[in-house]
């Protein structure tokens, strides 16, 4: 069975060959998972560095480890970046949890014409807040030694720019001709998948994301949900890129 995996600074997992594992990791692996001495722990900082320990002694809010061993994982490649239009209710942090489970490297929020839910100034904060968090956790449930960033509420215009930049870029729409299984994506550089929302792209949308590369694409025979339809995109794009 792999050994759970928790999140540490960077620094602590560089120096010496004793980590103590404290703050809100520290008593979660203690007082939840209640670990105990001899038990293989995991730690990561999320970018790639990687310390296989065990426990050495364990209290109510903290674990002492030893390092066994450190290794630095690469970035997957290429890149696969998912524009999520905000879903209505918690379907959000479910959107962002199965896409952190499958290995999608960013999600950007995007407040689409046709969103019900927006994000307003006041709680702005904390919707994104609650969309890290869950893709932290997610992360560590799903062992990765790279963690998904979430980027800062977009607009339009963001999503054009990152369109642009983008060695590939995909539209998820239900009229386009092409299927997604007939793309030949690109070795390296950074996919951009664009997933509207529950009513759909607006032709403006489709028109100004279309002038700046992206290629209108038809997933599937059926219409899948908003905080379903990216993780399946991705997937389809993780096993033809060879990243599955």
């Amino acid at each position: 069975m792999s050994a759970p995996v928790f999140l540490a600074e960077a620094d602590r997992l560089a120096a010496g060959g004793s980590v103590l594992l404290d703050g809100p990791e520290g008593r979660h692996a203690a007082a939840v998972r209640r670990l105990r001495t001899g038990e293989r722990v995991d730690l990561t900082d999320g970018a790639g560095l990687v310390a296989e320990c065990v426990v050495t002694a364990a209290d109510k809010a903290s674990l002492t480890l030893d390092v066994l061993s450190r290794r630095e994982v690469p970035a997957p490649s290429p890149r696969l970046v998912v524009v999520q239009a905000l879903p209505k209710g918690d379907r959000g942090e479910l959107a962002v949890e199965t896409m952190t489970e499958v290995g999608v490297d960013e999600i950007v929020p995007w407040s689409a014409a046709r969103c019900v839910t927006q994000w307003k100034p006041e709680r702005r904060e904390k919707a994104l807040g609650r969309w890290r968090s869950t893709a932290r956790e997610a992360a560590k449930q799903a062992r990765r030694a790279h963690f998904p960033a979430v980027a800062d509420l977009a607009s339009t215009a963001d999503v054009e720019k990152r369109v642009a930049a983008a060695s590939a870029a995909l539209l998820l729409h239900e009229e386009a001709a092409e299927p997604l299984t007939a793309l030949r994506p690109p070795a390296d550089g950074e996919i951009v998948i664009v997933v509207g929302p529950e009513g759909g792209l607006t032709g403006e949308e489709v028109e100004r994301l279309s002038a700046a590369g992206g290629r209108p694409t038809l997933l599937g025979p059926t219409v899948l949900r908003t905080s379903t339809a990216g993780v399946a995109a991705a997937s389809v794009l993780l096993a033809a890129t060879g990243r599955w």
